[in-house]
């Protein structure tokens, strides 16, 4: 099979903290040919890490010399980035999100369909092997049925005054938008379609960022499952670091990335009072390499230009996760619940019903 050329435009801390050393195991299946951003310093040095043949300051210079591109702009730019590269007939893996609104999103889809070009968002985190090996006991019900799912990312993120993750327009909304759009997708994934939820966000302890940099999010799926995702920005320490837990009716399930292991938990003592809940627990997992591991994601893309499958992120499932977002942003400035119906990863996208209203302040 012809290696597929792919170039990289974008060359700052998700590039090189993110990508770099996912991109040079694979090059079974890839060619790395061009780096491009604007300060020619980082474009050489990402050039470097990968043995890039080329390094840009415009990434229209490139595009003769690739077949596909990973965007990792500022959130901004990556619907006009995004929508030259799909017109130029290039595939493209996006750094999430996808875009910054629901009409950026769904022009960026449909170019995508009307040239034939696999449009598909860089969420690592489905195509881990450990939470691969997680979904598969949650579904095949080795635990018991699922009642539960609790996702927490705890940290610490910012960067110098001015930065654009600072700005809630660059950044297209808080906490939640910028890396909670990982984990609602995630638990879309695992839980099917939502009915119902909240979000309750604030930026105390978080005064660099002018919208939510802590969240808390609870949602309620068609099957009675209740869905929890707590993120921050704002940790001064951490317990639970990045972590998943899955309750089920017979054990409960624990990604736990900084132990780099995924714990199953069963036997559970019955409380009498004496607030005694021991269990006992197991391995079911190690991490080889804990981190953001993005190797698995960027060879699915490859290997779904390769034989035309489609993306299990896709725009249309993108869309969809994002919108999510914004109905729960729309339902917190108004002081409800937001309606989710619709919003199931499968179902249909392109629904003028399913358009959402939130405008952000």
């Amino acid at each position: 099979m012809k290696k597929i050329r792919l170039g990289i435009i974008g060359c700052g801390g998700i590039a090189n903290s993110g990508h770099a050393k996912g991109l040079i195991q694979l090059n079974d299946i890839m060619t790395f040919t061009a780096a491009c951003d604007h300060n020619l310093e980082r474009a050489e040095h990402m050039a470097g890490l990968v043995q890039a043949e080329k390094a840009v300051t415009d990434y229209r210079d490139m595009l003769d010399d690739v077949d596909a591109v990973l965007i990792a702009l500022p959130h901004d730019l990556h619907y006009e980035v995004g929508l030259a590269c799909l017109k130029a007939g290039k595939h493209v893996l996006m750094e999430k999100p996808l875009a910054n609104t629901e009409e950026e999103c769904a022009e960026l889809i449909r170019t995508a369909e009307a040239m034939d070009r696999v449009l598909m968002t860089a969420y690592p985190v489905p195509f881990w092997p450990v939470i691969e090996k997680m979904k598969e006991l949650i579904d095949s019900k080795a635990y018991g049925d699922i009642f539960q799912l609790s996702i927490w990312t705890e940290q610490l993120t910012y960067a110098e005054e001015g930065h654009w993750t600072h700005s809630a327009k660059r950044l297209g909304g808080g906490q939640l938008f910028s890396h909670g759009c990982h984990y609602i997708n995630l638990m879309l994934r695992f839980l099917g379609k939502p009915i119902k939820g909240v979000h309750m966000g604030t930026n105390l302890g978080t005064p660099w960022m002018e919208k939510e940099g802590t969240s808390n999010v609870t949602i309620e799926f068609e099957n009675g499952v209740m869905g929890y995702h707590f993120g921050t920005w704002g940790a001064r320490g951490s317990r639970l670091g990045y972590s998943i837990h899955a309750h089920c009716t017979e054990g409960m399930l624990d990604m736990h990335l900084g132990e780099g292991k995924l714990y199953a938990y069963s036997h559970m003592k019955r409380e009498q009072g004496d607030l005694e809940t021991g269990s006992s627990s197991a391995v079911v997992m190690e991490i080889e390499e804990p981190g953001k591991m993005t190797q698995h994601e960027t060879r699915h893309f490859l290997e779904c230009i390769a034989s035309g499958k489609r993306p299990i992120v896709d725009g249309p499932r993108s869309i969809q996760g994002l919108r999510v977002i914004w109905r729960l942003y729309e339902a917190e400035q108004n002081n409800a619940i937001a309606d989710l119906r619709g919003l199931g990863l499968d179902e249909e996208w392109d629904n003028p019903a399913l358009r959402t209203n939130f405008q952000l302040v």
